[in-house]
């Protein structure tokens, strides 16, 4: 017998991506047609974290709402979160994220709050939710689902490395935008003649450096998967640039990216997830290769605008049928899933596969490590995006 769903909730945690209020528009489109309720928790796990069963209405209200078709409406036309993010971790608190009113003496830290997430949830009747967010939100999704509360997630991630779905929403449109940059950077880097490397975000997963340099035909790509040989990289670049008529050449490197017996680049205390900020390898290859080779390197950090401004067509449409589907399942009775895309066919996989493994570039088939480039072949039958 299938569960009556009356009251659901949505939050996004952890990086905004383009696409975020696309899937939420759809959600609340679905269900305020199926005479379903929906609440928003702002901040992302940080709203359930701070409300209060016996606190100040005003006080919740900056934590969270209903939303109707009003609050939705035109949403989808922009990017990022309109409820607002954070990177909170309900599994893992430190003391100076603990909301004050579950401040007692004695409390060991981190400190798992998952008891008051629950209750929470129960005290606003909520029969379901949908998390939206990466492999660090979802995480404590699985964890929320171990202890028995009814779920069904959405994937989100530029760097398109949440394990179990071969699509994270904001992966399309940080490659559209990063393919744009590195082609308007051909402007000054080919007028000046120089070596230009740009940098992309990707912490653990080179995907977005290895497809954008593939698209947009730069030279050499260096991802998180393989440590590279900056000397060498230094070589093989400048024989490019000598080797191009119009004397340039360019790279792509990720900022999770090491070279060879050295470390990922951080800086900064960790975040509730116990990752610290990356940056730093594009400008420290960039001069190395400048003190290698004698010859001027124009650098690019890419950053944030690889995940600004509305989404792309692609991304809205996964976006929109990601929340298509995860109402579908709601509606159906189900719940511990996460929506998925796998040989190009919308799915679903268990909410807890996305700690059961990790997803990287598989290196032996898509990348050359000895000329740091992507190698693409014999791509019948594989998936749209070669996943």
């Amino acid at each position: 017998m299938k569960r009556k769903i009356k009251r659901i909730a949505i939050l996004t945690g952890g990086g905004d991506v383009p696409g975020l209020n696309s899937a939420m528009r759809q959600v609340v489109d679905r269900a305020r047609k199926a005479n379903i309720e929906v609440f928003g928790f702002r901040r992302g796990w940080s709203g359930l974290a701070n409300y209060r069963i016996d606190g100040d209405p005003e006080w919740n209200r900056q934590w969270v709402g209903e939303l109707d078709w009003g609050h939705v409406r035109t949403i989808d036309r922009t990017g990022g979160t309109f409820l607002h993010t954070s990177r909170t971790n309900p599994a893992k608190v430190r003391e100076k994220d603990m909301p004050v009113h579950l401040r007692t003496e004695g409390i060991k830290y981190p400190a798992d709050i998952t008891d008051t997430i629950v209750a929470n949830l129960e005290h606003l009747e909520i029969d379901a939710l949908i998390p939206i967010g990466g492999d660090d939100t979802l995480s404590y999704a699985a964890r929320l689902n171990q202890a028995g509360y009814p779920q069904l997630a959405i994937p989100k991630t530029m760097d398109n490395d949440v394990y179990g779905t071969d699509y994270c929403i904001g992966f399309g449109t940080a490659i559209t935008r990063s393919v744009q940059a590195i082609n308007d950077l051909r402007t000054p880097i080919g007028s000046h003649e120089r070596i230009g490397l740009i940098e992309l975000f990707g912490r653990n997963s080179g995907e977005t450096s290895l497809v954008s340099s593939y698209l947009a035909n730069v030279d050499r790509a260096i991802i998180s998967e393989v440590p590279f040989d900056v000397e060498k990289l230094s070589e093989l670049i400048a024989r490019d640039q000598k080797n191009n008529p119009s004397h340039y050449s360019i790279a792509t490197i990720s900022e999770g990216a090491i070279s060879t017996g050295g470390e990922v680049m951080e800086t900064g205390e960790e975040d509730a997830y116990g990752h610290k900020k990356l940056g730093g390898v594009g400008l420290w290859t960039a001069e190395k290769i400048k003190e290698f080779t004698g010859k001027d390197v124009t650098y690019q950090q890419l950053g944030y605008m690889m995940r600004c401004g509305p989404p792309d067509a692609l991304d809205r449409m996964v976006a929109m049928n990601f929340g298509n589907l995860a109402m579908d399942m709601l509606l159906d009775g189900a719940s511990g899933l996460m929506t998925a895309l796998q040989d190009g066919k919308y799915t679903t996989v268990g909410l807890n596969s996305v700690i059961e493994g990790v997803k990287r570039v598989e290196v032996d088939r898509f990348y050359d490590e000895d000329e740091y480039k992507p190698v693409i072949r014999r791509v019948q039958n594989l998936p749209m995006f070669l996943r």
